[in-house]
């Protein structure tokens, strides 16, 4: 897949208020803080379209973007992180749990993991639930220009344990600095994204 336009379209707190599902969707999802619009903004090809912040939580919506006029990708808020009050915690599980169990144009999910963290309880949660849902996944190891090469085939592995990974699921180390990992991960994406019928 070569990223050739890219427009953000709207952003949705709620199922009923994402675009008209006619075209295939990848949706992104992952830890507060775990890089998520970063890595859009490194498949896109462009600095500063997904908004990135220092401060955990900032997404609180499903932002979408129209990629080659062709597909969305779906940029969804960060979970498991504390400090969110509470009550826009309890706004997010039914609109995040809502678009991936219903969304019917999406096709894969993207989660993404930080390399340098043990993945957490929400993670495996996550996996675990879109496994329930027979959503494909694409899982990302994040981050991993900030470890050494021996760390991130030990850190790798580590993933693949705890998550119970098989061999066939797919774990692509990926950094926003050096777009390593951008062109397997944007094949893979391209994979699943076919037009619907």
């Amino acid at each position: 897949m070569k990223v050739q336009s890219i427009k953000f379209i709207t952003s949705s707190s709620r199922l009923e208020a994402c675009p008209p599902a006619l075209l295939p969707e990848a949706s992104f999802v992952g830890r507060s803080n775990v890089g998520k619009s970063s890595l859009l903004n490194s498949l896109f090809g462009r600095k500063g379209l997904a908004k990135t912040s220092n401060t955990p939580g900032k997404t609180r919506l499903i932002n979408f973007f129209l990629v080659n006029n062709s597909y969305y990708f779906a940029d969804l808020p960060g979970y498991g992180y504390a400090k969110v009050p509470a009550i826009v915690k309890k706004s997010w599980a039914p609109m995040i749990e809502g678009y991936l169990a219903h969304r019917e144009a999406l096709r894969v999910v993207v989660v993404l993991l930080d390399v340098r963290h043990v993945p957490s309880v929400a993670d495996q949660q996550m996996k675990d639930w879109l496994d329930y849902h027979q959503r494909p996944v694409i899982f990302v190891a994040t981050k991993i220009d900030k470890i050494s090469r021996n760390q991130s085939t030990h850190a790798m592995e580590v993933i693949r344990k705890e998550l119970k990974l098989k061999k066939e699921d797919l774990l692509i180390p990926f950094s926003a600095k050096t777009d390593e990992g951008r062109q397997e991960l944007l094949r893979a994406l391209e994979s699943y994204l076919k037009p619907l019928l």
